[in-house]
Order: C-alpha cells, then structure tokens, then sequence
C-alpha cells in the first residue's frame, strides 16, 4: 500500500469521526471511523515501517478541528491548544496501541488492546487539569438517546465500548470480503456485527418504551435572559443585569413554583465582589432576597462570581490571589447559590473548571502556562474549587444537584451528587462565547445524557445558548431558541432511585485501567526479550 493510500486513509478517517458527531451528524459513521485506521495499523505493523503516530494525529487533527473549531468564537489560542493537545494526546493512544499490538501479538491479532487503552485514556482525561472531554466517542449518541437507554447501566464509556467493538469488527468484516476474500469469516463476521448493532439498540427501545418516570412532582421556573457576554455581561451595571433576570421570572411565577433557576454568572460585581462571609452586604443579594420575600413559597438557585478572603495561618493552594495593595490574599470561585425565604445561602463551587480559562496546570514543567489563562471578561485566572460533593436542600428536604456549566460533561462527577441524594438536577451555564455554532448545541446534549445515566429529570438554564427541561428518559421539553430571552415553565418528578450507573460510576474505566497496565507491562516486556534475543 503506497503512502498516498495511507495519506487518504487517514484523512477518511477523520472525515468519518467529524460526520458522525452531533448535533446535526450521522452517528453510524462513528461505528466505521476506526477502520481506515485499522487498515493502515495493520500495513505498518505487518511491513515493519513507521509512522503510525502520524498517520493517527492527522485522522485526529482532522476530527478535532471539524467537530470544536467554535472554541476559536471565544479564544483563537485556546482553539489551537485544544485541538492540537487532545488529538496528539489521542495519537498517542493509538500509537501505543499499535506498538503493544506487534509486541504482544506479532500484529496478527490484539485489537482488543485499543478496548482498554482508550477506555482508560479516556477516564484519566475526565480527571486532570487539562480535562477536555467534549470528543470522548460514547458522547457521540448524545442525540440519539432512544438508542442509549442504557447509559444508566454503563455511563458514557459503555457507549464508548460499543463504538471500539464494533469497528474491530467492520474492520474484520471490510478486510475478508474485498482484500481476503473468505467467504466463511465474511458470514461470521457480518452476523457479529449485525448483533453488535441489534441488540444494544433494541434492548434501549424496550427500556425507553417502558420505563415510567418516578417521584412527586415540583414545578420549576426557569430563566434565559440572553445577556451578551462579550458587551453586555461586564460592562452593564451588576443591577440592571439582575432586574432583567428577575422581570423574566414574574411572568411565569405561581403560587404553586417551587423552584427558579437562573444561569451562571447572573451575580457579578466586579467593582465591590459578592465576598463570602459577607453575603448580605452586597446590594445584588440584597435586591435578590428582597425578591424572594415577594415570593416567599419559591427557592432560588443562581450562578454567581464570589470572592472569600484567605486566612492568615490557612495552607494556600495554586488558586490564591493577592491583593495589589496588600499582603492578604483571596480565591476566586464560580459558584451556583441556593436561597430561599430564611435569608440562609447553600454554596456549590464549580469543581470541573474548563481548562485555559478557569484553571491552568500548575505541576511540574507546566507551571510557567499557568500565567496565560484566557481572558473572556470576567475572573480570570485559576479558580478555587469544591474539593467534596455538594448538593443543595431545599425546605421539603429536596436534594438539588447544582451543576455548573462544564460539569455537565462529567457522568461520574454528577452521579456522586445524586448519590448523595440529590432527586433534581438543576445546570446553569453561558454559552453566548461561541456563538451560534455547534458549540452551544453539543454543550445542550450533555444534559441529555446525564438524564438518561441518573435518571433524574434536568432543568437548564442558560444566560443564552438553549435552556429546557429533560425528563428521566431524555425527552427534551420546551427547548428555547438562541439569543431569544426567555422564561419557561414544568413540573418535574422528583426521583429518589438510583441507577446501577449511578451506584457503581465508572466501573467499565477501573476495569480497563487495570486490564490496560497488565497489557502494556507484558507488551513491554515481551518487546524486550525479543529484541533482546535477536542480538544473540
């Protein structure tokens, strides 16, 4: 196979991986995408040559640079970063995969290697500072979430799973029937690979069909007041900002709301902060509580940018700030607060902060990059976070997971917060810095998801980008539009089961990180002894 086949086998795969990606792809491409890949592994592997990682960097520059291009809307260094860091780090997963392959195997089998590499490259990426999980493969059904009702067995990385099995499969079944020509393994392998497809999505139509929603219903309100974030967000008095969130919740207030939702960052003051231990004596709290007073049946859960001064004997963490005109020093948090008519705040700290805006490494070699957090006009810098799992409680005793904006991308982390006994999930974000791009309706699907894996229902607020309300199977009600405010309005059932997911988290991940070091010790090992041997 000449270099040029290669070369386009590689870009085919990546056209393949950004076509099949919601909101608006064609998700059985995902089921294909690897193959052109596995083709060019296994001419590598047989013939002894080299550029594997290459070749798998290109196929996920490719795919990276099509599916999250809109992060360029908001940072154009940020967008380079993202989509030349995650698809090396992916390359190196496959390179990886592809050299265990021929030391373990010779290259004629062990493409169940890449199974676990990736399902662990994949976990150990939705835990570290450089945290980018948007393109994690079980993520691409987040549209179709009749075909993924059993996410609330497996999570995301189940899905992933299913991508990986059926491509070794395609890949197998593709090579018998128009390079082998073996007419036995075509039928075996067309079988598998028609029951890889059948049953996981039939099974999930059987649980969507019968599954019936669980819990007393509460009825929520929920806020998009479709603040510009680049011209009005930081530059409109704090006040008028609030009273427009506030005007919007009055039309769909009853006496029978429970709950009002308004999206991140609603509070922010940045020329008096909003400074914990001191809640009261900002005038945007004041204003807030003096509302709630008006409607004192209702519970309010809003974002906020909040400040808390750092004691003088307490151990500071990378997230410390200084004052310029002091010694002292303070953090800064991006945080969702509960308040209802007895005056007393619930605070929830975003704990998975987006990386190259609300935190930076500060380990290692990489600690001189800490200083170039992105500026999109707010706080920047590293932010202080949540080191536990919070959850808000209301006066009926309602546990309320408060899910700040790319915490939603997280199954396991929103998972613990049910487990600690939250029945709703509320998720306030901002997703006006993309614009209108793919940005902001992938960022709506991850909600989906985290409905189906818990099976609680979910109300989204957005200063803009879409708010909803998503049930317990993933139906998605009253989804607003794009730079439109609105308010809308649903009771929702509170559900107080947990999901097997939800029990055990991501099980599939410490499983595969365990098979994936005893694998790649015994590759290296081998690889060893026989190079070892060859020179004698």
């Amino acid at each position: 196979m000449k270099r040029i086949h290669l070369l386009l086998l590689s870009i085919l795969s990546g056209l393949l991986f950004a076509l099949a990606w919601p909101e608006r792809g064609f998700v059985p491409l995902l089921f294909f995408a690897f193959v052109p890949l596995f083709f060019i592994q296994q001419q590598l592997g047989d013939s002894g040559k080299k550029g594997m990682f290459w070749y798998a960097w290109l196929a996920f520059i490719i795919w990276n640079a099509l599916t999250t291009w809109w992060i360029w809307n908001s940072t154009s260094v940020g967008a380079v970063l993202a989509i030349v860091l995650n698809s090396l780090f992916m390359a190196v997963v496959f390179w990886l995969f592809h050299l265990s392959k021929k030391m373990l195997y010779q290259n004629k089998q062990g493409f169940f290697i890449l199974v676990f590499y990736w399902i662990s490259w994949e976990y150990f990426h939705m835990n570290w500072d450089l945290s980018w999980s948007w393109l994690n493969l079980g993520n691409g059904f987040a549209a179709y979430d009749k075909w993924i009702q059993w996410y609330e067995y497996t999570g995301i990385l189940g899905g992933t799973f299913w991508v990986l099995a059926v491509n070794i499969v395609a890949y197998h079944f593709v090579n018998y029937l128009f390079f082998l020509k073996e007419k036995k393994p075509v039928i075996i392998y067309s079988i598998i690979l028609f029951l890889l497809l059948f049953i996981p999505v039939t099974l999930s139509y059987i649980i969507y069909n019968h599954y019936v929603e669980k819990g007393k219903p509460v009825e929520v309100v929920v806020v998009q007041p479709n603040t510009d974030p680049y011209h009005e967000q930081y530059n409109l008095a704090p006040e008028t900002i609030l009273e427009r969130n506030l005007k919007l919740a009055e039309k769909k207030i009853t006496d029978s709301t429970d709950f009002v939702v308004f999206p991140e960052s609603t509070l922010y003051d940045g020329r008096n902060g909003i400074w914990e231990g001191a809640l009261m004596r900002s005038p945007l709290l004041i204003k807030l509580k003096s509302f709630i007073q008006e409607h004192p049946q209702i519970t309010v859960v809003i974002g906020a940018s909040t400040y808390r001064l750092i004691g003088e004997n307490e151990k500071k963490t990378n997230a410390a700030r200084k004052f310029t005109n002091s010694n002292e020093y303070y953090y800064a948090y991006n945080t969702a607060l509960m308040i209802d008519k007895t005056g007393v705040f619930q605070i929830h700290h975003k704990s998975k902060l987006a990386p190259g805006v609300e935190v930076m490494p500060s380990w290692g070699i990489l600690k001189p990059v800490e200083k170039l957090a992105l500026n999109l006009g707010g706080t920047i810098g590293t932010l202080k976070k949540d080191k536990g799992i919070v959850i808000f409680t209301d006066k009926q005793g309602i546990g309320i997971s408060p899910v700040i904006c790319y915490e939603s991308v997280y199954g396991e982390f929103v998972g613990k917060t049910v487990r600690k006994g939250a029945g709703l999930i509320f998720v306030i974000t901002n997703d006006g810095w993309w614009g209108n791009t793919p940005g902001y309706r992938q960022h709506f699907l991850f909600s989906v998801l985290r409905a189906i894996e818990t099976r609680r229902c979910v109300a989204r607020s957005a200063n803009t980008g879409i708010s909803a309300f998503i049930n317990q199977r993933g139906d998605v009600f009253q989804k607003t539009k794009y730079w439109e405010p609105a308010v809308i309005r649903q009771s929702l059932p509170v559900n107080t089961r947990e999901t097997f997911y939800v029990k055990y988290g991501d099980y599939l991940a410490r499983i595969s990180v365990f098979i994936s070091a005893f694998v790649f010790l015994i590759a290296m090992v081998r690889g060893y002894l026989r190079k070892r041997n060859s020179l004698f």
